[in-house]
């Protein structure tokens, strides 16, 4: 049993009746009035255990972006049904308006709309649904809280989107380079030209110089359809903030934006997410899809507060290509962990692959090490010296491997990354 507000308002009303007739059985006969009232208004009510809900479909929608979920009531009991429900959410699904007035005659249906705008990426569900049946009187109804399974997924909202067009400028100027600086093996024929010195004698077309009476070279361009795995750790590591953002959230950035260059330059592009155990793998999607596959796919990872299996991971990267690829780790470089579960693995990575860790680096260390005013400040600077001087040392150690790390606070991951891959590109070494 609910009441409404109408009903200290009814009780309120008995003031006049007791100055009228002012004594002690005015007042409780008043009282009484009002919960009889109360109670066959009540009674009136449509009963709550005779009304259904329905879900529309569940969205989707990118983290900060505002969608709209659909509640369906059906009023299958034998009164009209006047009343309010309430669709809760939970409150990182940032919804609004989740209260409605309802007015559901017999056998009828209605839809209430819900608006969400996430504040966390991921799956985010609907709590319950609460009806409130009030009768003709409006002052008690009937309340029944039942569960309705919905969710809304939040999309990562890929920040980085802006660097595209500018790293797209840069990718086309390569691929137009490449076609005359590129011979020999392993590259894909492009085109016939006339000699010139300095030109390498074996790129010479024999059959062709043999027609044109003059020397025509072979020209090549890059191998297209190249292969990139990205390897998304969720690990423990993962699950640190750097200036208010889940480090996982900023590699998830940094993937993304590192997968839209690859597949407008040609290259297949895969993912590998997990931590002990595969979580996620994106692999043989066409370059049209490949984002929107790419986003669902991390949309539910979350850190688990576990160290990572790089020998799975490892192994996961083998399943998805047997061929030479470039493997990109987005992982954080904390010298323990690394030395003791990454350095291991590597080393057989590097045999088949060309591997580049992308790490995000706290400014906020770089910042302690240069601010010297207080003693404090003295012992915060040496700390950081310390763990900084300890990361150069493991850098130095995966250099040593054939690992290149590219480690840059959030903001800046993405460009730093994308560059490396394009520098990759305009040496011929992808």
């Amino acid at each position: 049993m609910a009441l409404s507000r109408r009903f200290p308002v009814l009780v309120l009303a008995g003031v006049f009746a007791v100055l009228a007739a002012p004594s002690a059985a005015t007042a409780w006969a008043w009282v009484g009035l009002c919960v009889v009232v109360a109670g066959v208004d009540m009674l009136l009510s449509a009963d709550p255990r005779g009304v259904s809900f329905a879900r529309g479909p569940s969205s989707q929608v990118r983290l900060g972006e505002a969608a709209s979920t659909t509640l369906y009531v059906t009023n299958g009991s034998r009164r009209h049904l006047r009343g309010v429900v309430r669709d809760a959410w939970l409150p990182s699904a940032g919804s609004s308006g989740e209260r409605h007035p309802v007015d559901v005659p017999v056998g009828e249906r209605r839809a209430l709309t819900t608006r969400l705008r996430p504040v966390r990426r991921g799956d985010r569900p609907a709590d319950h649904v609460t009806l409130r049946a009030f009768g003709p009187l409006g002052v008690a109804a009937r309340q029944r809280s039942v569960p309705v399974p919905g969710v809304v997924r939040a999309l990562p909202p890929f920040h980085s989107r802006k660097h595209l067009p500018s790293r797209l400028a840069v990718l086309r100027q390569i691929d137009g380079r490449s076609a005359v600086r590129i011979r020999g093996a392993g590259t894909e024929f492009d085109s016939l030209r006339d000699y010139v010195d300095g030109d390498d004698v074996r790129s010479i077309d024999w059959r062709a110089t043999a027609r044109r009476r003059a020397p025509v070279v072979r020209t090549w361009q890059p191998e297209r359809d190249r292969r990139v795995v990205l390897v998304l750790d969720t690990s423990r590591l993962s699950a640190g903030r750097v200036l208010d953002m889940p480090r996982l959230d900023a590699s998830m950035d940094a993937a993304l934006l590192l997968a839209a260059l690859a597949s407008r330059a040609g290259d297949r592009v895969d993912l590998v997410a997990g931590d002990r155990r595969v979580r996620a793998r994106v692999s043989g999607v066409d370059r049209t899809r490949l984002l929107a596959e790419l986003v669902t796919a991390m949309a539910p990872l979350e850190p688990t507060l576990v160290e990572a299996d790089w020998t799975r991971l490892a192994a996961g990267v083998a399943q998805v290509t047997r061929r030479r690829a470039l493997v990109v780790l987005l992982t954080t470089v904390e010298p323990v962990v690394v030395e003791e579960t990454l350095l291991p693995t590597l080393a057989a990575l590097t045999r088949h692959h060309r591997v580049v860790i992308a790490s995000v680096a706290d400014p906020t260390v770089a910042a302690m090490a240069a601010t010297r005013l207080s003693t404090r400040e003295v012992y915060d600077a040496a700390a950081a010296e310390r763990s900084q001087a300890s990361k150069d040392r493991v850098v130095e150690a995966l250099g040593r491997l054939g690992v290149t790390v590219v480690d840059a606070p959030p903001e800046q991951l993405p460009p730093a990354l994308a560059d490396h891959y394009l520098m990759l590109k305009s040496r011929g070494l992808l």
